[in-house]
């Protein structure tokens, strides 16, 4: 086990990152303000890196790590860990996936060992995929198929999107998820479930000293696997507003926006962050202002920066009230958007979004476990374990007049794609 170095995680913490010979990833942060532990396995694979016919095989296989293995059978993984008073859960999204444990600090050795041992010992037969696909396949249909939202911003992604892996939805096609095989799975494990391909992230009240011994023992003798080159086809410049249209079983019609924003790495994305709060983050955020309160066209109104490794969405999604068109809705966001363009917003709109973002990014680490998630993700996404606080900082830089910039730079009709949604009735 080499250590790497160590990098500050706010004034009074840091990250020490160690790694093995086969490459695995040891970030640590310890916190020993109560016994306790989060033990995280980020892998550097997520829906992106699919491709076309084989949508939702990341989010699938997410299912499948809670099977058996060589060494446990079915369920042994959960009843060993609620044994010892830990809880367990994971995620898939488009650049990543990722498992966690919280755990009191003396079951630290059973998680690393069942962690590991999935890791490379899974077993994949015909009946567990099966199994886990008909599980998938019933999600899909409750939270796309059959949700206006989850319908309506697949359409919008499918559109704003033309080459790029962000298209498609994470959770895959119906249609992709029905005809994957267990050969693609072991395909797929074999391919991104590597030791090179992972980060281990362990955060709370640990001893180093045994925490290197017993990561070394468990993981040092699985062997890298050779990983595939990303073949990223970035996505073309928009040049034309996209619209489409959909009918709905929905009381309220409902607009969805998709312009396009920068990657999260990218130098303009704390700024388009802070813009986003300006205009939609609580009740005295600008589109709220017009749209909810002074005119009531609107009953809600929400927009979203993507964060994510490569050039993604800026998201936005406003409900209408009854009588109110998507049409007239979406004129009156124009309004709002063409006094952000013409003049950058107040020095007061600008300290009260600093203000939210800071707020909102330090209550996420009241816990080891979103030490453990911010530590996890910036790692897996940017390569920089304390890129949490640089943001920060970085927040704390933008002025008005980077603002101003970003609002016009990306709030290009001709680079939006709009999809309306109307009631059936």
């Amino acid at each position: 086990m080499r250590h790497l170095g160590s990098q500050a995680f706010g004034p009074n913490m840091s990250v020490e990152r160690h790694q093995l010979d086969n490459g695995l990833t040891l970030l640590l942060l310890v916190d020993d303000a109560a016994p306790v532990i989060c033990y995280q396995t980020w892998f550097a694979v997520g829906s992106r890196h699919e491709r076309q016919g084989k949508t939702g095989i990341a989010h699938l296989f997410e299912h499948l790590m809670f099977n058996e293995t060589d060494n446990s059978p079915y369920g042994e993984f959960d009843k060993r860990l609620e044994a010892m008073g830990a809880d367990s859960n994971a995620a898939t999204f488009l650049d990543w996936t990722y498992y966690l444990e919280n755990l009191p600090k003396e079951a630290l050795p059973l998680v690393a060992e069942l962690e590991a041992d999935r890791m490379q010992n899974l077993v994949l037969r015909d009946p567990q995929v099966e199994s886990e696909r008909e599980v998938v396949a019933n999600e899909r249909r409750q939270t796309v198929d059959d949700d206006v939202d989850g319908s309506a911003m697949e359409l919008l992604y499918n559109a704003a999107f033309t080459v790029h892996g962000y298209r498609w939805p994470t959770i895959g096609s119906m249609a992709d998820i029905q005809a994957l095989t267990t050969d693609d799975c072991r395909a797929f494990y074999s391919t991104y479930y590597a030791p090179n391909n992972a980060t281990v992230v362990v955060a709370g009240d640990v001893d180093t000293p045994s925490l290197l011994e017993l990561v070394e023992r468990l993981y040092g003798d699985i062997p890298a696997a050779e990983l595939p080159l990303e073949d990223v086809r970035p996505e073309p410049p928009q040049t034309e507003e996209r619209r489409l249209s959909c009918r709905k079983e929905t009381d309220s019609a409902r607009l969805f926006i998709g312009y396009k924003s920068p990657a999260l790495g990218d130098v303009d994305h704390a700024a388009l962050t802070l813009l986003n709060q300006a205009l939609f983050g609580g009740r005295g955020s600008r589109v709220h202002r017009a749209l909810v309160q002074k005119s009531e066209l609107a009953s809600s109104a929400n927009g979203y920066v993507g964060n994510f490794r490569d050039p993604s969405l800026w998201d936005m999604l406003l409900t209408a009230r009854d009588g109110c068109t998507p049409n007239s809705l979406l004129e009156a966001l124009d309004e709002v958007f063409e006094q952000v363009v013409g003049e950058a917003i107040s020095e007061d709109e600008l300290e009260r979004a600093r203000a939210c973002i800071e707020l909102s990014a330090l209550q996420g680490l009241d816990t080891v476990g979103g030490k453990a998630e911010q530590v996890g993700f910036f790692e897996t996404v940017l390569g920089d374990p304390g890129a949490l606080f640089r943001r920060l900082s970085e927040n704390q830089r933008v002025t008005r007049s980077d603002v101003l910039r970003v609002a016009r730079r990306y709030l290009r009709r001709s680079a939006r794609t709009v999809v309306e949604v109307l009631s059936e009735a």
